[in-house]
């Protein structure tokens, strides 16, 4: 393939989260545009009140078979976010493999349910210390390396629609979504001086397991009011696959839009919002 049909040719991204879901879906999309995978997820339970299955060891094993499939070079490792010392080894080693890195995708995040005044210490801190504390720590552990490498680049940082707006039942994500928003703000001034853009994404209703759909509607159907701050997906008239009906966005779709912030095409943007919910937020 030529150049042209790779943009990312020669560049690394670390993406987090990236044993399934949205993070698998990332890694193989920019690895399709020529970049180099770090991959990194947990693959183990973070806590009991985290009540979906977390990605396998199996699965980051097949988001490597499936870069690899592209052609470009995937180096994986099993990391907890909320562990800084283990972030700054894995990213010392793929700069040390692949002698740079151009684009970081903090994905990695977890959700629970429930009314704020009835959460559990544990369930509060869980939420609040993977979704925004491990992306900080990943960002602290990224940054330095990429300014170091001095190519500029490009870091996308996965937010949600509850990053946005108020989405009762669960505050506690949507408190460390809005953080990830002031974070994304913040640090598009501060690496700018570097050529590092940076910019976060708000995705509604993606398919994959963390949406947990029997937790959802267990708590709207014991507080139907809530359900009122959650807009229908808008369907998709040209969607032959699913025939225009509403329903929930694939990870594929939010790729796309990962891979254009990733590469040159966007590069007037940074410290933007970037909405991808086909305007649900609008109704």
């Amino acid at each position: 393939m030529t150049g042209i049909n790779r943009p990312l040719e020669g560049r690394v991204a670390f993406i987090t989260g990236a044993a399934r879901g949205q993070g698998r879906a990332h890694a193989v999309r920019l690895a399709t545009e020529g970049a180099d995978i770090i991959a990194i997820d947990i693959c183990a339970p973070i806590s009991e009140t985290i009540t979906y299955p977390m990605g396998t060891s199996e699965e980051l094993a097949e988001t490597v078979r499936a870069v690899e499939a592209t052609g470009r070079k995937a180096l994986a490792r099993e990391v907890d976010i909320r562990d800084l010392a283990a972030l700054q080894q894995v990213v010392a080693d793929g700069v040390e493999q692949f002698g740079r890195l151009d684009i970081l995708v903090a994905n990695a995040g977890v959700l629970s349910w429930g009314r704020i005044w009835e959460m559990s210490e544990e369930q509060w801190d869980t939420v609040i210390d993977v979704n925004l504390n491990g992306t900080w720590r990943t960002i602290r552990a990224t940054l330095p390396a990429m300014i170091a490498a001095g190519n500029g680049g490009s870091v996308i940082i996965v937010s949600s629609s509850a990053g946005l707006k108020a989405t009762p039942g669960n505050a506690h994500y949507a408190a460390s979504k809005h953080g990830l928003t002031a974070l994304t703000n913040s640090l598009a001034i501060e690496a700018g001086e570097f050529g590092i853009r940076v910019n976060s994404i708000h995705p509604y209703s993606i398919e994959t397991p963390m949406v947990e759909k029997d937790a959802m509607m267990a708590i709207f159907a014991k507080h139907p009011s809530y359900l009122h701050s959650f807009a229908p997906m808008p369907y998709n008239p040209l969607d032959e696959e699913n025939k225009g009906l509403q329903g929930f966005m694939e990870p594929d779709e939010v790729a796309d839009v990962v891979a254009w912030l990733a590469g040159d095409g966007s590069k007037t943007l940074s410290g933007s919002q970037i909405a991808v919910d086909r305007g649900a937020m609008k109704h």
